[in-house]
């Protein structure tokens, strides 16, 4: 693996910060990861910064609206793996849906893997493994043979209507633990 491209930075530094000031330093590292990205591809347009996606899912490169997205929940409960891990990898979407024939690119196929490795030096992950409960509160505990799921309000409706769900893990039916 490459060394990194952007410095990490400091844990203690990040863990100190409130939330305004999270959020500034979240926008100059999206800026500092643009620029890198800009010195490889010198006509990548600057994405907007948003900080309104929630639910699980720590960040998004919206090209519809222009931008990246990104979930303050997490951010602030992630802070370090946020700017060593999700900042470049959504700059890594922008970046490769901007290439020639970007858009008919897999979101994390070969080019946006390589973007990941020799642009920011950083192992290419798909997903993150973040706690995500607090974020996307799911109050319905299903059982599974492996272990508990939190299921939404409404995914809970759907599972009382007849939807079967199953783990991805043990293959099992989900069933609701009533205790």
């Amino acid at each position: 693996m490459n060394s990194p491209s952007l410095p990490i930075p400091s844990a203690s530094e990040l863990a100190v910060l409130d939330q305004s000031a999270l959020h500034v330093r979240l926008h100059q590292r999206v800026e500092a990861a643009w620029q890198l990205a800009q010195d490889v591809y010198p006509a990548l347009p600057r994405p907007e910064v948003w900080l309104d996606l929630r639910g699980k899912c720590a960040g998004q490169a919206h090209f519809g609206r222009g931008g990246l997205r990104f979930n303050p929940v997490l951010l602030a409960e992630n802070r370090l793996a946020y700017f060593v891990d999700v900042i470049p990898h959504e700059m890594a979407h922008w970046l490769v849906r901007h290439l020639e024939g970007g858009e008919r690119m897999r979101p994390h196929g070969r080019e946006w893997r390589s973007v990941m490795r020799r642009l920011y030096g950083l192992e290419p992950r798909a997903t993150h493994c973040f706690d995500t409960r607090s974020a996307s509160p799911a109050p319905f505990r299903y059982e599974c043979g492996c272990r508990s799921h939190y299921f939404s309000e409404r995914r809970h409706s759907l599972a009382n209507a007849g939807k079967h769900y199953v783990c991805r893990q043990c293959r099992q039916r989900l069933t609701l633990n009533t205790e």
